[in-house]
């Protein structure tokens, strides 16, 4: 039963691991959001953007950025299954 197990669920488990953390990677990614905040900085200096949106953007970015940190901390150790 053990063999049989590592022949057809370990393979399994590491391919829906490697999806999940593609998909956190893509769903959470800082980088974009990071560079979102810088644009709305440069929108706001620009004067195409009010103090007010501004604000509310930023916020709601920081917002962002801090739970796309958290799932990617999550995500750092491996997903484990229950047997």
């Amino acid at each position: 039963m053990f063999v049989i197990d590592d022949l057809l669920i370990n393979p399994f488990v590491s391919i829906m691991e490697a999806v999940h953390s593609m998909a956190i990677s893509e769903l959470y990614d800082t980088a974009a959001i990071k560079n979102e905040i810088k644009e709305n900085r440069l929108l706001y200096e620009l004067g195409e953007r009010s103090e007010a949106e501004y604000e509310r953007r930023n916020e709601e970015l920081e917002t962002q950025l801090e739970i796309a940190r958290e799932a990617h901390e999550q995500t750092r150790g491996k997903v484990e299954v229950m047997r």
